[in-house]
């Protein structure tokens, strides 16, 4: 036990008082009490009786009665000075100002305390400091960022909107506290029906004389408890325009391919009939005229590809009993067919999914896999259709997984790049979407998702 600390210190005190009450109590019993009495009576011959046991230990108690508060008062006042000094800091804090510190030096609990309680709020300096530096930081990046951003409460008040928020919707002055439905009544009518919604969205207004694209993403939130709404306006235009480019540029590429991989043959084959046809060499005229058929065939063919997918129809929905359906689909390709099939039965473009599904079985068979891995399984979770193709092939690495979806991308020296393509263009015209992973025992799984509320209704 240290005896500077606030134990030791009590312990000494108690100490005191005890020894102090035990003096008093031998001073009216035994010395000098009992000696001043009888002084003073021999003195001025007068009888005082001298105080029992009971009349002692009451004048014990009036002398200690002051004596124990004192010493109270000398244990705790340090005490009550510490906890005012510890009430008026964390007023402070709880105003958010952090410094304040405790300039009392002591060398027991209570210091202890004091230099834990400085500790804590040089830490709160700190990062008050560095979280004002991040906001400072952040404002900066968010304020001069190209994205428009407004920030509207549970009222559609604007709470916070960035320079190019103020440029776009008034003009560059302050949005703050204005409601954003008042500052949109005159804007164009895409931009009033995307920002109804609140799903992102993909819209083109006339600005200055021109067509911009704008993508709008919006996200609902809670901020200090309260309900508030983040809208992004990204400026597309430019953005497009390099994509359509690339575009461009990889349907060209692809097609000066294809056009050369059969226009050199053909042309080729051409010279050569006609040098047989000069030298009377008739016999072997029929196969250079069949193979040039073939090549002419193959490019109507990849050109009838392009064609079908530039000019896709919008799906018309029909009721499909499942039977009937997988049964005419196994007359154009094989598969196993993994568990029992939904009870209920789908609603799509009967048409479109075959030749979805055709694709797929077609490219499970091309990956390399044994033909009894190839398996198609339907399900119905919820309101939508799952309907998986799985193979047993080597897969696909995390790059091509990226890109395999998107138009004329291809790993095969003559695939199109339009299969996955046109699968997930159909997907998504129905409203669903298509997805694509690795097996985790080997292979590769496509899944298409389709809503089917209408069918389940």
């Amino acid at each position: 036990m240290r005896l500077r600390s606030l134990e030791g210190r009590l312990t000494i005190l108690l100490a005191l008082a005890a020894l102090m009450g035990a003096l008093v109590y031998v001073g009216v019993t035994d010395w000098p009490l009992p000696q001043f009495i009888a002084w003073f009576d021999d003195a001025f011959k007068q009888s005082v009786k001298q105080p029992d046991r009971s009349e002692a230990i009451v004048i014990c108690v009036v002398v200690l009665l002051p004596l124990s508060w004192w010493l109270g008062h000398l244990v705790m006042e340090p005490v009550k000075r510490l906890l005012r000094a510890l009430e008026g800091a964390v007023a402070s804090y709880r105003d958010g100002d952090f410094s304040i510190s405790i300039a009392i030096n002591r060398r027991d609990e209570l210091g202890d305390l004091i230099r834990v309680h400085n500790e804590l709020g040089q830490t709160l300096r700190e990062q008050r400091q560095n979280l004002a530096q991040r906001e400072l930081l952040l404002d900066t990046v968010v304020q001069n960022t190209p994205v428009a951003l407004v920030l509207t409460d549970a009222v559609g008040r604007v709470a916070y909107a960035n320079i190019a928020a103020r440029h776009l919707f008034n003009e560059g002055r302050s949005l703050n506290g204005l409601h954003f439905s008042t500052l949109i009544e005159d804007a164009p009518e895409a931009l009033r029906k995307a920002t109804e919604g609140t799903e992102d969205a993909l819209f083109s207004v006339d600005m200055d004389g021109s067509e911009e694209t704008f993508h709008l993403s919006q996200r609902a939130f809670r901020l200090q408890g309260r309900p508030h709404r983040l809208q992004l306006f990204r400026r597309m235009t430019r953005e497009l325009s390099r994509q359509e480019v690339a575009a461009w540029k990889r349907v060209i590429r692809v097609v000066s391919h294809e056009l050369n991989n059969s226009l050199a043959p053909i042309s080729s084959l051409s010279h050569s009939g006609a040098e047989l046809a000069r030298r009377g060499d008739v016999q072997r005229l029929p196969g250079v005229f069949a193979t040039i058929g073939e090549r002419a065939r193959h490019l109507h063919g990849f050109i009838d590809g392009y064609a079908r997918f530039a000019k896709l129809p919008a799906p018309r929905l029909v009721t499909v009993e499942w039977k009937p359906f997988l049964d005419a689909l196994a007359l154009h390709c094989r598969f196993q067919l993994q568990g029992s099939v939904p009870s209920q039965p789908g609603l799509f473009d009967t048409v479109q999914i075959e030749q979805v599904l055709i694709n797929l079985v077609k490219n499970a068979h091309e990956s390399g896999s044994a033909p009894e891995g190839v398996t198609l399984a339907l399900s119905m979770v919820g309101h939508e259709l799952r309907i998986e193709v799985g193979d047993r092939g080597p897969g696909m690495s995390e790059a091509v997984l990226a890109q395999a979806l998107l138009p004329f991308y291809s790993t095969k020296r003559s695939g199109t790049g339009l299969g996955l393509a046109l699968a997930r263009e159909i997907s998504e015209a129905h409203g669903g979407r298509i997805a694509l992973a690795n097996r985790e025992d080997g292979g590769l799984r496509v899944t298409l998702v389709l809503p089917q509320v209408a069918a389940s209704s």
